[in-house]
């Protein structure tokens, strides 16, 4: 009969005890996509590239092409592969640089910082954007990936692009005339 008792005060104290203590809820909270964006997205490209410069690092250019914008969005960021960038546009559509904090000299994946707002696959990405000052998130669930480039001076800025449309020419062109 002791033993008895001592199971049910057992048990009354780690039943007690556990509602005191609930199971570490994830700080990452969940976040409601945007089915249908006031906004056309074409498919999304993204690239690897690497510096050449010793603290050059790596990381990835994404591209998102856009049409059919609804007045009043505004463009934030994009979350891919644990990393975060912001949105740049260049002519019709948003490009960022999303530099990795490695300095390997090949792409590897971070990983995930504590405040990362998504679990995402390798293949997502995640677009914010305000529209009528309310942050929405719009989930694209596959990306197109294109040949990695090199760097050979730094790692790119998207700030700091020249508009130049010049092209290289053969120096036996530049002999004929």
């Amino acid at each position: 009969m002791k033993n008895l008792k001592k199971a049910i005060y057992a048990i009354v104290f780690t039943c007690s005890l556990s509602s005191f203590y609930q199971c570490a809820s994830p700080k990452v909270a969940t976040t409601n996509f945007e089915q249908q964006p006031p906004f056309t997205i074409k498919p999304v490209v993204f690239q690897e590239w690497y510096a050449g410069i010793k603290v050059g690092g790596t990381g990835i250019n994404v591209f998102v092409p856009v049409s059919n914008v609804n007045e009043g969005i505004v463009f934030n960021e994009v979350y891919f592969r644990n990393l975060k960038g912001k949105l740049v546009k260049s002519e019709n559509k948003y490009t960022a640089v999303l530099k990795n904090p490695s300095r390997h000299y090949t792409f590897q994946k971070p990983e995930k910082p504590a405040d990362y707002p998504f679990d995402l696959k390798d293949n997502e990405c995640v677009i914010s954007y305000v529209e009528n000052g309310q942050t929405k998130y719009h989930k694209i669930v596959s990306l197109n990936e294109v040949a990695g480039t090199y760097y050979e001076n730094g790692p790119p800025s998207i700030y700091a692009r020249s508009n130049t449309r010049s092209m290289a020419t053969l120096d036996e062109e530049l002999d004929e005339n």
